[in-house]
């Protein structure tokens, strides 16, 4: 056994190098390699998360201006229609007022046509009147030259 524990104690004695070694292996790895790398990764991570942080900016920029540009645009709408409707009032104010004066031309005319069928039925009792009144006489002298005509 205690072969053992020397053999044991010249393994560890020959491992004493080897595991300095890797202690100082593992110090200029940390100090050389892994260091830089975390320093590294870091900054990327911190201009990714800025890019990110830009970008979420950005879009709430756009997203902003794109609402300004939507209440503008509905506001032009708006204008337009009521720009219309205001046309469109117009027009029927201006219908409204042609078509009464329409109705009142027409009306003037219906009136001076009654007037005039009230005068030329005047004229035409007036003209039968006297009319029938001469051929009432003529038919009478008829009637009577034929009377006599054949008393004779």
């Amino acid at each position: 056994m205690e072969q053992t524990i020397q053999a044991l104690g010249g393994i560890i004695l020959k491992s004493i190098p080897t595991v300095i070694l890797l202690l100082i292996l593992h110090f200029y790895l940390k100090a050389m390699l892994f260091r830089p790398l975390d320093k590294v990764l870091k900054q990327r991570n911190e201009l990714t998360e800025g890019a990110r942080k830009a970008a979420a900016q950005s879009l709430a920029a756009a997203d902003s201006k794109q609402q300004e540009y939507e209440a503008k645009f509905r506001d032009a709408r708006a204008e337009v229609y009521r720009a219309q409707e205001e046309i469109r009032r117009q027009w029927l104010q201006d219908q409204a007022a042609q078509i009464a004066e329409a109705r009142q031309r027409s009306e003037a005319s219906v009136r001076a046509a009654r007037e005039q069928i009230v005068a030329d039925a005047a004229a035409a009792k007036r003209n039968l009147e006297t009319t029938s009144t001469v051929l009432a006489d003529e038919i009478a002298a008829a009637v009577l030259a034929r009377k006599t005509r054949a008393t004779t």
